[in-house]
């Protein structure tokens, strides 16, 4: 059975690789750091990088979600998002009208693989994050 992942196993700088691929339309690739910071009951998750859109200029990229002691993340503003399974496996937010089923690989640790499948009428694209620990632990 997979190691169960605890907050403090996020903290610290981490690389990220991701590709976007929608169902209609150019790809794209985000390439950059996320760092979980601790705070009072959690972390804060900042991510920041380049976005590279398929015939386009690149361009800065950058968000933030809170992450709970008990790996539940929410949005900057504190709206809920989703809980992270603690052993890996997927995870559900539905953002009314398009449904986000995420899927958290954990079997490569200390990197690990995020995807996100997004359906709806507004969203339709699969998009795969890759993160690899870039300090020491």
């Amino acid at each position: 059975m997979p190691t169960k992942r605890v907050l403090a196993d996020f903290l610290g700088r981490w690389e990220i690789a991701r590709q976007i691929t929608p169902a209609d339309g150019p790809p794209a690739a985000f390439s950059g750091h996320g760092t979980w910071q601790a705070e009072a009951g959690g972390a804060i998750y900042t991510e920041t990088g380049v976005l590279q859109l398929q015939g386009a200029a690149p361009m800065t990229a950058e968000r933030k979600y809170l992450w709970n002691d008990d790996l539940s993340v929410q949005f900057e503003d504190g709206r809920p998002f989703h809980t992270v399974p603690a052993r890996g496996g997927q995870a559900t937010h539905f953002c009314d009208p398009d449904t986000y089923l995420v899927s958290y690989d954990f079997s490569d640790w200390p990197a690990f693989t995020v995807r996100y499948d997004v359906t709806g009428p507004r969203k339709d694209y699969v998009m795969i994050s890759r993160y690899q620990r870039t300090d020491a632990r």
